[in-house]
């Protein structure tokens, strides 16, 4: 598949932004259990191979799970500071777990828990995120064994996109672009250029 555009200009804001850390940083948007909007920090870990899905990983005992397997539509919003450019990606999110029956799905979890650090795989066998603490003492730090697959608690996430805006301040321009499906069920985008 070749690079669609808004995935080119993803990429160039990547690249030219790169130098900073926070620049892999993009907000996460679901719908809440109780109809409103919920919104979280979270790292991109890369794009599916040969697509333009974008991969996160996640614990699977987070309240964004319970949200999503409720309504799978979401939206990422990520602002380059650099250059000034701002990314709304909405889409549908595949939930991938230990309980996937797909062999595929599975083994991008597998690839996707090995191309982790060590230090952020210790996160998934840490105490359920969002519960009471029960003790006031500073956890200890559990490392995880390099060579054992994912835990349980680590989880997936592939958001395949079906909107793109791109705002760009410096230039002031904003495109918009739509996915739609073909009779051949292929993929292709419409750009339009709208008023910033």
């Amino acid at each position: 598949m070749g690079s669609v555009p808004w995935k080119q200009l993803l990429l160039n804001a990547l690249e030219s932004n790169g130098h900073l850390k926070h620049s892999s940083f993009m907000q996460l948007a679901t719908v809440g259990t109780n109809g409103t909007p919920s919104n979280r920090t979270v790292v991109f870990r890369g794009f599916q191979d040969n697509t333009d899905n974008i991969q996160i990983n996640t614990d699977a005992r987070t309240r964004k799970i319970e949200e999503l397997k409720l309504c799978s539509s979401a939206e990422l919003c990520w602002y380059f500071t650099d250059s000034w450019e701002q990314f709304r990606i909405n889409g549908n999110v595949d939930i991938i777990d230990g309980s996937n029956p797909d062999l595929l799905k599975l083994q991008q979890r597998e690839k996707s828990w090995f191309a982790s650090s060590l230090r952020s795989r210790s996160q998934y066998l840490g105490p359920t995120p969002g519960l009471p603490c029960l003790n006031e003492q500073a956890q200890p730090e559990i490392t995880p064994d390099p060579s054992i697959g994912p835990v349980d608690a680590f989880c997936l996430l592939i958001l395949e996109p079906d909107r793109v805006d791109y705002l760009n301040l410096k230039s002031n321009e904003r495109l918009t672009f739509k996915s739609s499906m073909s009779a051949a069920s292929k993929k292709s985008w419409i750009m339009e250029r709208v008023n910033p």
